[in-house]
């Protein structure tokens, strides 16, 4: 293989398109820890931020992998095209790409441990644990129905109160109630993705909650997690902080697109602009989180 095109591999394998699930609960939580101290550590910052892309993308790439060895990345695909599904990557070579990433994160994540202690272990072990855990090991969360709870602890709670913890050495609970509309708006994303590839996943014994579900309750799930994200805005109001509620503008104007479009759009390809939608609503939600933050 040559350098150019192993290299768009990699990058494909990246998944670059989803990577917002891992930039804003840093992005979000950074900010909310600014509002509430008036203190920034960047150096710290950064090191949360690449550790937390890095643990995506090994989850990424070991997702490829086990997936395109038990055949559910196969021809029948309608999302993006995966490396060891397609034969144009092996499974060794995209699990040792995973294998580095995850390396990466151990390494910026040993800045955060001298910085914090042992609560960046407790944080960090299992997330790195988790990045095969989630599709491969013995209990593949992704085939038990439990990928979207996984999203909204690892993406949401724990990522937004871990990069506030990082800043201030607290857990305030207005990190909760982020972590919370993080984590919702990041599920939406591997929802709608479990939604378009559920016959597929279904021939492959991939039980995601669409699978288990069926489709009826699998776009209810959908339209729960984009109005608890939504609503959750307004517990803002009981905590002094009201103008943190305008965060939750995009959502009502994206979700109610992405939910009408999981209700209408037939299953294939056109379901993959769904899920740039739900991306950009979760981006519009932390650049109007971060706004608001700086507003004084």
């Amino acid at each position: 293989m040559s350098s150019g095109k192993l290299a768009r591999g990699v990058l494909s394998g990246m998944r670059p398109k989803t990577l917002a699930a891992g930039v804003v609960p840093v992005w979000a939580g950074g900010a909310l820890a600014w509002k509430l101290t008036g203190v920034f550590d960047w150096w710290l910052w950064t090191c949360t931020l690449l550790g937390a892309l890095c643990i995506q993308v090994a989850t990424n790439f070991f997702n490829d992998a086990v997936d395109g060895k038990n055949g559910a990345d196969g021809e029948r695909r309608t999302g993006p095209r995966r490396l060891t599904g397609t034969g144009e990557m092996s499974f060794r070579a995209v699990m040792f790409a995973g294998g580095v990433f995850l390396l990466g994160a151990v390494i910026f994540g040993s800045f955060l441990v001298m910085a914090r202690g042992w609560p960046i272990l407790a944080i960090g072990v299992p997330s790195l644990f988790l990045a095969y855990g989630y599709t491969g090991g013995p209990f593949p969360l992704a085939y038990r129905g439990l990928g979207e709870l996984f999203v909204i602890l690892f993406f949401g709670f724990i990522a937004v109160l871990g990069t506030v913890f990082v800043q201030m050495g607290s857990w305030p609970v207005e990190a909760v109630l982020l972590g919370g509309q993080v984590g919702f708006l990041s599920a939406v994303l591997i929802s709608v993705n479990n939604f378009r590839d559920r016959e597929e996943d279904a021939l492959v014994g991939k039980h995601t909650l669409a699978v288990r579900l069926g489709p009826k309750m699998a776009a209810g799930i959908i339209w729960l997690e984009i109005k608890l994200a939504a609503f959750l805005g307004i517990a803002w109001l009981a905590m002094g902080y009201p103008l943190f509620g305008l965060a939750s503008v995009p959502v009502f104007a994206i979700g109610m697109r992405v939910i009408w479009g999981v209700l209408t759009t037939p299953v294939g390809a056109g379901m993959n602009r769904l899920l740039a939608m739900g991306a950009l609503q979760l981006v519009l939600f932390a650049g109007v989180f971060h706004f608001v933050c700086f507003l004084g």
